[in-house]
């Protein structure tokens, strides 16, 4: 198995070195989570096998670069296993997460579309297994059936929303709403009755939470004791203990 080069690696390009997987392998392991895509899910069953037979898998040790901003749009990737922060980062050194893709997630498509460069950071915060589709051979695909186009521009249509909701939660919301928005999406559907708490494992750190609400991480940790007192949360040393609809309630604070 071949890993990602670090940033020494190759220049100018997309990080990593492509392993020729099984097409069987490969198959199995894909057509599962292309389905759930908005750019591949429309696909039909021969239309899925060969693009999944177009991918090939890539490892990446835990913080590694899978592509740097300006890097050119190379490939999209499909995240089998890990996560993946996708964020920008000032002169001075701030950084921004916008996204944490994770098993299922695709990213790097924008760039892989359009051909121009890369405008974020990738970066493993864990050790991740993805599998990655050549630009050239996803404009093959492209071209050759209809309803991988439509596809593309439901995903834009949708990462443009996801946007602009981001931002309008940053500039419009107090960080207490943004928070409990925020759990409610990592709860997923949660079925559990009125007053008992969900378990939730965020996967990363604090650190990393403050990013992706645009915060400071001393403003998240005080979100997180306000809704605590509120009995929204219950905080352990490892987890989040949540309570849905103590948390629907705080999201739909400033709604009115």
């Amino acid at each position: 198995m071949i890993h990602a080069a670090g940033k020494a690696g190759q220049a100018g390009a997309d990080r990593g070195a492509i392993r020729h997987a099984g097409h069987m392998s490969a198959k199995d392991v894909l057509i599962p989570l292309l389905v759930r895509t908005d750019l591949f899910g429309s696909l039909g069953r021969e239309e899925l096998e060969a693009c999944a037979a177009a991918f090939r898998e890539m490892r990446f040790n835990k913080g590694e670069l899978v592509f740097a901003r300006g890097d050119p749009g190379t490939r999209l990737y499909i995240v089998v296993e890990g996560r993946v922060r996708l964020a920008v980062a000032s002169e001075d050194g701030r950084e921004l997460s916008f996204r944490h893709a994770t098993a299922g997630d695709l990213f790097g498509e924008i760039a892989a579309l359009d051909g121009s460069p890369r405008t974020a950071d990738a970066t493993a915060l864990t050790d991740v297994i993805a599998y990655a589709l050549e630009r050239q051979a996803f404009r093959d695909l492209w071209s050759r059936r209809a309803a991988i186009s439509a596809g593309v521009i439901g995903s834009l249509c949708r990462r443009l929303r996801d946007t602009s909701n981001q931002l309008e939660g940053i500039a419009l919301h107090p960080l207490e709403v943004r928070l409990a928005r925020f759990l409610l999406l990592a709860l997923g559907n949660p079925q559990s009755p009125a007053g008992k708490r969900v378990p939730l494992d965020l996967g990363f750190s604090q650190g990393e939470l403050a990013q992706l609400l645009g915060a400071s991480r001393s403003k998240v940790n005080t979100a997180l004791g306000t809704l605590e007192s509120m009995g929204a949360i219950v905080r352990t040393l490892d987890r989040l203990f949540c309570d849905p609809a103590k948390l629907a309630q705080v999201a739909r604070q400033d709604n009115g």
